[in-house]
């Protein structure tokens, strides 16, 4: 098998990386900004606010991630079509991907709006899902604009326009911010509407991000007329972005369920510990937004070289990825164990009268969390390589498995049986994305990639 005649070395594709990879990791980073925002305004405000929006946050992710899967799966497409420059292909696929987001939304919203009774029949305080159940009536309907940006910035992505996903991301923080600070304490003659405040701040943001990244599109991409017959279902790609989109959004949704329930378990140990639960998870998620970027370059990367039949390029590319997660993954272990307390502090208001409570809870959690950053690197780094090439079920069920056999029943033994609180429930976290990174790295590399390379090479002969 040939070397293709444009093949990069080791430190060409570090570049490469680096070059897509930065502007894709800072838009992951502003969007999760605009998490933490609400995060931290609302400790500010009070910590039964904080504990609600962190239940309210959790729920409202779980839907959102369900319904990303359709964006994830175009990404891969577009990348691929974009290196054989097949712009009907490309507009099909980001088109048909937008239709099922909505589809998805609308299905999905009554299960928004009556938050509230279902974290009821859950577990939760009655006091905590009551302002959860509020903030979700009106924050439920950001679901609409933000699976769309989901579509649209797949779109760009697997077109390698990752500069304007991250200053769109930007906008849409420092909007965030700017609303919140007025909504939830008051300005302008406004008075402080407190979580609600940050409800409408939400949704505020979803609607900015949408409306300047299809505006973007629009101008700048004429010769993808993604309007054009948008009325029109076009059933093949429809079923093709259905059959990778939903595997994908069950794998994602998997996971985020696996800290979903942890936060339940935790929301059952009281109050303080599910604020610090929040707040280990919140930072926790801030270092993931880096290799869930870098999970992104290696789907764009796979697919783009699959699309152009270069299968030495796909191998270097992956090798070279999976190195720089494992170094970023070192660097925040390191940095966790050192800085814990002050950063749990960062989430308080300073006169708090649980504030000690909670960071002497809270800095335990952000070791532990410290801890599973390898294997979490790990698992997410895994499944961008696996969506480049467009495997998806198996992976799916990878996941479900590792997140709901091992971490789940884990973390309830020790956390509730055992009675180790929620450490335990962290420890079950780690159990869970091990299993999962350990078997989709060898589903990757044991066979995925070698039936690649023997299609390929049964191609050429």
């Amino acid at each position: 098998m040939a070397l293709h005649p444009n093949q990069m070395s080791f430190q060409g594709h570090a570049k490469a990386i680096a070059s897509l990879g930065i502007p894709l990791i800072g838009g992951h980073l502003a969007q999760f900004a605009i998490g933490i925002t609400d995060t931290i305004m609302l400790g500010w405000y009070g910590v039964g606010e904080l504990a609600a929006v962190t239940l309210a946050s959790s729920y409202f992710f779980v839907c959102f991630i369900l319904g990303s899967g359709f964006a994830f799966a175009v990404m891969p497409i577009v990348a691929s079509a974009n290196a054989q420059n097949d712009h009907q292909r490309i507009r099909r696929s980001t088109r048909m991907g937008l239709w099922l987001s909505v589809v998805f939304a609308i299905s999905i919203m009554p299960f928004l709006w009556f938050a509230g009774d279902v974290l009821l029949l859950l577990g939760q305080e009655p006091s905590v899902a009551k302002q959860a159940g509020d903030y979700l009536q009106i924050a439920g309907w950001g679901i609409f604009p933000a699976l769309l940006v989901m579509v649209l910035r797949s779109y760009l992505g697997g077109l390698e326009r990752a500069q304007i996903v991250l200053w769109v991301t930007v906008l849409a923080a420092v909007v965030n911010a700017a609303a919140n600070a007025v909504f939830i304490f008051g300005a302008f003659g406004l008075p402080a509407f407190g979580i609600t405040g940050a409800a409408l701040a939400s949704l505020l943001t979803q609607i900015v991000s949408f409306t300047v990244i299809i505006a973007y599109a629009l101008k700048q991409l004429p010769e993808h007329d993604l309007l054009r017959n948008l009325h029109k279902p076009d059933w093949i790609m429809m079923r093709e972005i259905w059959r990778h989109g939903f595997p994908i959004g069950l794998t994602a949704v998997s996971e985020v369920t696996l800290f979903s329930a942890s936060g339940i378990m935790m929301g059952w140990l009281g109050t303080n510990v599910l604020a610090a639960h929040g707040i280990a998870v919140s930072l926790s998620g801030l270092v993931f937004m880096l290799h869930l970027g870098l999970s992104n370059v290696a789907t764009i990367r796979v697919s783009n070289a699959l699309g152009r039949i270069d299968p030495i390029h796909l191998k270097r590319g992956a090798v070279v990825i999976s190195i720089i997660s494992f170094s970023i993954a070192c660097v925040t272990i390191f940095f966790f164990l050192i800085t814990r307390e002050s950063l749990v502090g960062l989430y308080l208001a300073t006169d708090d009268p649980q504030r000690n409570e909670i960071i002497a809870i809270g800095a335990t959690l952000v070791a532990i969390s410290g801890l599973f950053q390898l294997v979490d690197a790990m698992q997410a780094v895994a499944l961008g390589l696996l969506r480049g090439l467009l495997d998806t079920k198996i992976p799916m069920c990878l996941a479900a498995l590792s997140y709901w056999a091992f971490g789940i029943p884990t973390g309830y033994i020790l956390s509730i049986t055992m009675g180790l609180g929620g450490i335990g429930v962290w420890i079950g976290l780690v159990i869970g994305l091990a299993a999962a990174g350990v078997l989709l790295m060898s589903r990757f590399w044991f066979y995925s990639l070698p039936r690649v390379f023997k299609e390929i090479a049964n191609n050429v002969n």
